[in-house]
């Protein structure tokens, strides 16, 4: 049981919001990706609902196109209605996004873990493996991958390739040569993969926003690369500590935008898991209590807070809100076996064994 949040009231939000056929959309009114689909599988396996779990991967696989993708919906470029409270869900751009594809060994990974399930490695191992080659298909020689998938006759440098999309396949890549250790697989190429990723985010900087505004006053850019344990253990507090100021609140939380007076239930959820990865335990657990003024009385967390105008904004709450905040407890608190899965990393850089997480402090 937790300390920090009502573990049974996230999870009741999450299969609330799951549909008959396993599928977890964003709200009621839809919205459907991959990515935080499986993160709210994730959240439902840690608080031991294993039939609402194992219906979520199924689903997830069930959509699974023939390469080994999937088609996302973007809930970020949804408007929000006339009261600018409310997403509207009509006709949602969608994408090939190679995050999103990637993130499945994620989320087997963490399920099976859980659960203690190896069974489903074996069930969803397959499937996992063209996911991790769609996404391998999009990297390119400089080691960084594309954010999608190219349409036909597009080269992958027409694509651009993303900071915090980039850490993230980071993880999964782990993830995946995780899985085929345990069902003794070959993880040579997914380890040389992982290591030219490592390279690209480690010392390539001039790879990622090439062709787009530059995200780095996006939280996500700051902390991903720590919580998907791409530097450094002394990299990786330097790298938090630099841009603490910039994005934390005291007192309510992570900004999602640096200049944007908006804090978020899932940035800071994710920040948490980032400081429980280097050790910083007592920030990562005041970060997860700030958000208390956004747990909702009905269940799972609200999206975020306007604090200039002290308002809950938008009035959502978003099925991978309360995943996040689930995966942040578990990690910091041990909830569930495999709770170290998100804040140790296999070894590259630092001198961490793996499975082994730094001292807390």
């Amino acid at each position: 049981m937790s300390t920090l949040i009502d573990i049974a009231a996230a999870a009741d939000r999450i299969e609330k919001l799951q549909q008959d056929d396993g599928a977890i959309p964003w709200i009621e009114s839809g919205l459907w990706d991959p990515w935080n689909h499986g993160e709210s599988a994730m959240a439902l396996a840690i608080a031991g609902r294993e039939t609402a779990s194992e219906r979520a991967l199924t689903a997830l696989f069930d959509r699974q196109e023939v390469d080994g993708g999937w088609i996302g919906e973007l809930g970020a470029g949804v408007p929000l209605d006339d009261t600018n409270r409310h997403l509207v869900v009509n006709a949602p751009a969608t994408a090939r996004d190679t995050n999103f594809i990637g993130y499945a060994a994620v989320s087997v990974l963490r399920c099976a873990l859980a659960l203690d399930r190896p069974d489903w490695l074996t069930r969803f191992g397959e499937p996992v493996r063209r996911a991790i080659s769609a996404v391998l298909s999009c990297q390119t020689s400089e080691g960084d991958i594309v954010w999608r998938q190219p349409d036909a006759g597009e080269s992958l440098d027409g694509v651009d390739s993303l900071r915090a999309g980039n850490a993230c396949l980071y993880k999964s890549l782990e993830c995946a040569i995780r899985i085929e250790r345990l069902l003794g697989g070959k993880t040579g190429d997914l380890a040389a993969a992982r290591s030219r990723l490592a390279q690209a985010l480690h010392d390539k900087d001039w790879r990622f926003d090439r062709k787009t505004t530059d995200r780095r006053r996006y939280a996500m850019d700051w902390y991903y690369p720590v919580l998907c344990g791409v530097h450094t253990l002394e990299e990786s507090r330097l790298r938090l500590e630099a841009g603490w100021k910039r994005y934390v609140v005291d007192g309510l939380g992570c900004r999602c935008v640096a200049d944007e007076p908006w804090v978020t239930a899932a940035e800071t959820a994710e920040l948490a898991i980032a400081c429980r990865a280097v050790g910083w335990t007592a920030k990562a657990r005041k970060l997860i209590t700030d958000l208390e003024p956004l747990s909702a009385r009905t269940g799972g967390y609200w999206m975020g807070w306007q604090f200039e105008e002290s308002i809950l904004w938008p009035q959502e709450r978003p099925s991978w809100t309360s995943a996040a905040v689930v995966l942040a407890a578990d990690a910091i608190e041990q909830l569930a076996p495999g709770s170290d899965l998100l804040v140790t990393a296999l070894a590259r850089h630092s001198g961490l064994r793996d499975g082994a997480a730094p001292q807390a402090s």
